[in-house]
């Protein structure tokens, strides 16, 4: 497994290289496009990108957890999560270790 993480950087110079917008345009491209998910995310919207994968937000109900240490009853407030459900071209691209 690669130690490598892909940021903001990487895909803005992606773009530049690959689309031909100047760096400047391709990192306030990238920006502009992470802004749109973040704020759809943020509104309760479900963001599909196709081949990709499926990014929702769910509410999750109070719940009562326990500590594992003490085995005390802990209660677990509502809260909403962020959920990423890969598509299945993503998932066998992945499992074979692909590029593209």
């Amino acid at each position: 497994m690669s130690e490598k993480t892909l940021t903001r950087m990487d895909l803005s110079e992606a773009v530049f290289r690959e689309v031909g917008l100047s760096r400047n345009e391709s990192a306030q491209l990238v920006e502009s496009v992470l802004s749109h998910v973040s704020d759809a995310l943020a509104s309760g919207e479900t963001v599909k990108i196709s081949s990709f994968g499926t990014f929702s937000v769910r509410d999750k109900t109070a719940r009562v957890g326990r500590n594992p240490k003490t085995g005390e009853e802990v209660p677990i407030s509502p809260r909403r999560v962020l959920t990423f459900r890969p598509s299945h071209l993503m998932k066998d691209r992945v499992a074979a270790g692909t590029k593209r």
